[in-house]
């Protein structure tokens, strides 16, 4: 799991570690971890024996703010230019952190404006205007330079976070593109909720010393890797776990066609589809392998596309009384008992939370983790909150989040294939927290590596190709993963 926290808590957190070591100097520490990060970026593939003649003619600018993060970059700034390097200081909001700049100036750094800055050459520049405590997009002048910067192709780091980033969140307005983001004590949320992601490039975790303990857990692609069920060499189609899809109708057949193909594409052993006849036409037409008969199945699927009939609590209590898991989406929710059967996977939006919640909807979107909290606390049943940060809740308020994804994904029909897929891990044994997060995880990876605008059953038909490169062994698997994981901090 990925440690990411708020600006608050990594606030609430320097403000406990000083409390601790009074007359800790953090800023060094971080200064140090930016300067490091940037040797590492400007040597590349240099070997360092030919360093002393070469680094003289390296240049580097520092955007550097008025705040910490500012005197962060400028302390690297000064700790760059004692090593060597020529380092030039631009202050992007007019004025600098004042201990930050005697120390650059000490050092030997020189000094840019804005204007000056664009016609100049750089072998690299580091961002430190903005920090946590920024809002959402950045001054024109800023904004030229990271036009200028990309347009000749040099490399930025940024300090902590692309200035112009929302630390809590992936909204992206106008702001610095990194390639290398070096954060420290824990990733904030802009690190991984995308589209702000890939504005940060690669995000390195430096260690300062500092914990934070409340900060949330988000599934990484090797979490994700260890959940997925393989089969071995003793495996049948009922020990990889048979799916009973009961979802569609006559109005919406096409969720049913979705949830079947997001069961069969993500590895389930069987498939059954027991929805009305206009839906096991569909499927039959699409999914021949599909098995259109009752029997025994180890999970169901139920409620997408199943429209507002008068017979769904019937049809919702019918699979409930199974004894076996189910994945509660859509229309089902709407017909909830309070309490359902241990091991139940809900999968709301947020609508649909707070419909079940008895609150508002922006009372949810205001607090998506508490509220999936909330829901999972009230049904006795694990929630899977879908949106841009997907959280899981077990009842014992355990929460994590899975790994972000693009938002291509949200689309009509996203969620009936996702329930599907968590049918498939539901029906393999994993439980309802881990088929949550594998599930909503498996959507987020392919749509990562597939970008654009793919239809749902697109989608699907390319969850195969993921899982094998996600699940190969060895060495290639290794390999396979490392190059996934790239994808992703890409």
């Amino acid at each position: 799991m990925t440690t990411v926290c708020t600006a608050e808590q990594m606030r609430t957190a320097e403000r406990a570690f000083f409390d601790a070591h009074p007359g800790a100097d953090l800023m060094a520490v971080a200064a140090h971890a930016a300067a490091t990060t940037a040797v590492t970026m400007l040597l590349g593939d240099e070997p360092l024996e030919e360093s002393a003649e070469w680094i003289a003619q390296q240049r580097v600018l520092v955007m550097a703010g008025t705040g910490n993060n500012g005197a962060d970059g400028l302390f690297a700034a000064a700790e760059l230019c004692r090593d060597g390097w020529v380092v030039d200081v631009c202050p992007v909001l007019g004025s600098l952190h004042e201990a930050g700049a005697a120390a650059a100036q000490e050092a030997g750094c020189g000094e840019v404006s804005p204007v000056d800055a664009l016609d100049r050459h750089y072998d690299l520049a580091i961002d430190a205007v903005l920090g946590i405590g920024g809002r959402p997009s950045i001054p024109d002048c800023l904004a030229r330079l990271d036009e200028a910067l990309a347009g000749a192709d040099t490399p930025v780091l940024a300090v902590d976070l692309p200035s112009g980033l929302s630390a809590d969140s992936g909204e992206v307005v106008r702001c610095v593109h990194a390639r290398t983001t070096v954060t420290f004590a824990s990733r904030k949320w802009c690190h991984l909720a995308r589209p702000a992601a890939a504005c940060c490039g690669r995000v390195i975790l430096a260690d300062i010393g500092v914990t934070v303990p409340d900060a949330d857990q988000v599934a990484s692609v090797t979490d994700l890797a260890d959940l997925w069920p393989v089969p071995g060499p003793a495996s049948d189609k009922y020990s990889r776990g048979v799916v009973g899809c009961d979802t569609g109708s006559s109005q919406y057949p096409g969720a049913g066609v979705l949830g079947v193909l997001g069961a069969l594409r993500s590895g389930a052993g069987m498939v059954r589809c027991v929805g009305p006849d206009a839906v096991r036409q569909h499927v039959m037409d699409r999914t021949p392998s599909v098995v259109c008969a009752d029997g025994r199945v180890q999970a169901w699927v139920v409620g997408s596309g199943w429209g507002d009939d008068a017979g769904n609590a019937a049809r919702l209590d019918r699979r409930l009384a199974d004894g076996v898991p189910v994945v509660v989406d859509a229309d089902a929710l709407a017909v909830l008992p309070r309490r359902i059967p241990e091991g139940c996977l809900l999968t709301p939006h947020a609508g649909e939370l707070a419909r079940m919640l008895g609150i508002d909807r922006a009372e949810v979107e205001a607090d998506r983790r508490g509220s999936c909290l909330a829901g999972a606390r009230m049904f006795g049943a694990t929630v899977l909150l879908k949106g841009s940060i997907q959280w899981v809740a077990t009842p014992d308020q355990q929460i994590s989040a899975a790994l972000p994804g693009p938002a291509w994904t949200a689309q009509a029909g996203s969620g009936d294939t996702l329930a599907g897929v968590c049918g498939t891990l539901l029906a393999a044994g994993l439980s309802a927290r881990d088929a949550g997060l594998a599930g909503a995880g498996l959507q987020a990876l392919a749509a990562i590596c597939n970008p654009g605008p793919w239809s749902p059953d697109q989608l699907a038909d390319r969850f195969p190709e993921v899982i094998a490169r996600l699940v190969a062994p060895g060495p290639a698997g290794a390999a396979e993963r490392e190059f996934v994981e790239r994808e992703f901090s890409a």
